[in-house]
C-alpha cells in the first residue's frame, strides 16, 4: 500500500474562477474534512496527485505548512471527457482508520496476486473482496472465500450461457422441423389441384 506525501497549500479564493485558475497553473482545488474541525481549502500538484491515485487505497499524507495530515480521497471528480481532476474531497485518517485501510490495501494486493495466478479477473475479485471485507469478513480468509465466490458466479454464468444455448438450438431445430412440415403441406395442396 502507498503512503505518499504532497504538499498542499492552503487557498483563500473560490468560486469557478478561482478554481480555473488554479487547474491552468497545474494545481488541483481539494478540500479536507474530519477531525470535527472546519473544513480547509487546500490546493495539490495535478501531476503528483494523479500519479498517487493510481495507487489501490491510497493514504496520502498532506503537508499544509508543515503540518502532515494522512488522509484518503473520499471524492474525486474527473473532467467527463478528458478524465483530468477538477477537485477533490479527502476525510482525514484516524489510527484506527489508518491501520484498517493500511490492512486493506495489503489484502488487495494480494488478492490481485491470487487473480492472476488463478487466471481471474482482478477486478472482479478485488470487488468481492472489498464487499466481503466492508462485511466484516475475517481477513486471514477474505480471499479463499472470494475466490470460491467469483468462481462459483463464473460457473453460474457458463451454464446459464449453455442452458440459453441449447434451448436457442432446440427453438431453431422446431423451426426447420414446422418449416419443412409447412413446405411438404404446401406441395400436397398443389398436387390434388
Amino acid at each position: 500500500m502507498a503512503e505518499i506525501r504532497l504538499t498542499a497549500q492552503p487557498r483563500n479564493e473560490f468560486g469557478k474562477g478561482a478554481a480555473r485558475r488554479l487547474r491552468r497553473d497545474g494545481q488541483v482545488p481539494a478540500v479536507l474534512y474530519g477531525d470535527g474541525e472546519e473544513p480547509r481549502h487546500i490546493s495539490l500538484d495535478d501531476h503528483a496527485l494523479s500519479q498517487a491515485l493510481k495507487q489501490t487505497k491510497v493514504i496520502l499524507e498532506i503537508d499544509i505548512d508543515g503540518d502532515v495530515i494522512p488522509t484518503a480521497p473520499r471524492d474525486i471528480q474527473r473532467h467527463p471527457v478528458r478524465h483530468d481532476l477538477k477537485h477533490l474531497d479527502l476525510i482525514t485518517l484516524d489510527r484506527a482508520a489508518l491501520r484498517a485501510r493500511q490492512v486493506e490495501a495489503e489484502i488487495m494486493g494480494r488478492a490481485e496476486d491470487v487473480a492472476v495466478e488463478k487466471e481471474l479477473d482482478p477486478i472482479a475479485l478485488s470487488e468481492i473482496v472489498s464487499e466481503m471485507l466492508g462485511e466484516g469478513a475475517d481477513p486471514d480468509a477474505v480471499i479463499d472465500a472470494a475466490v470460491e465466490r467469483l468462481e462459483a458466479e463464473l460457473k453460474a454464468q457458463a451454464e446459464a450461457a449453455a442452458a440459453a444455448a441449447a434451448a436457442e438450438d432446440a427453438a431453431e431445430a422446431a423451426g426447420e422441423t414446422e418449416g419443412e412440415a409447412a413446405e411438404a403441406g404446401g406441395d400436397e395442396a398443389s398436387s390434388d389441384e
